[in-house]
């Protein structure tokens, strides 16, 4: 487990830093802008790339780049919403997303206004459409970029600082404690255990209040 873990972080470390850090803060923009999130979730770049951090100044990096690829992405939905939003929906990858996710992310904006832009953020398919869908709704831009930019921040800091401090620990444990492995192991399965239930949790609440008891029940039969 240990030799593993080692060659899998001296990977990612021997990949330039600066390179590393622009291919997560690009996954990141990527995700938000053109729903590739949808497909390929972007905190699993972020984690992997974090791993590489070997120093506080590359992690700040780190940090600033994915925050401002999450800018940058879920500015571009919100423009790509405010001019293509219509053809988008009813295009091939619009239906795809299927209608009910379009009324659904329609219907959570109109009810929760900058609330639910913040906390899509932490929502599964819904941080990939909310950008769009607040374009294509009449909603200032200033005001979608002054409750995301704290959700973006807070994402950001907890995936990289989390990852990046459970890398180093690992690294200053393994020759000292012959299961470092696994407690670096246990450490990201159980953030990301904290961050699925918490999503879980908050997928939950934001049901009851968007559509009652009903939509809370739609819910539990899809988990």
């Amino acid at each position: 487990m240990d030799d593993l873990l080692i060659w899998l972080l001296d990977t990612v470390q021997s990949i330039d830093p600066v390179a590393r850090t622009l291919i997560a803060g690009l996954a990141v923009m990527l995700e938000t802008s053109i729903l590739i999130g949808l497909v390929v979730p972007g905190d699993t770049i972020v984690i992997i790339a974090s791993m590489g951090v070997a120093t506080p100044l590359e992690g700040v990096a780190m940090g600033v780049a994915v925050v401002i690829g999450a800018l940058i992405g879920e500015s571009i939905g919100f423009w790509l919403g405010r001019w293509l939003g219509p053809h988008i929906r009813v295009s091939w990858l619009g239906r795809r997303i299927g209608e009910h996710n379009w009324v659904r992310a329609e219907n959570y904006l109109e009810r929760r206004g900058g609330i639910a832009i913040f906390l899509s953020r932490f929502l599964p398919v819904l941080h990939s459409l909310v950008p769009l869908t607040v374009g294509m709704s009449e909603y200032p831009y200033r005001r979608f970029l002054a409750w995301t930019a704290p959700a973006c921040i807070l994402w950001a800091t907890a995936y990289v600082s989390v990852t990046s401090l459970a890398a180093g620990s690992f690294r200053e444990l393994v020759d000292r404690v012959h299961f470092a492995g696994y407690i670096f192991v246990g450490v990201i399965a159980l953030f990301l255990l904290l961050a699925f239930l918490g999503k879980k949790l908050l997928q939950h609440v934001e049901a009851r209040h968007l559509e009652g008891p009903e939509a809370e029940a739609d819910a539990d039969m899809k988990d």
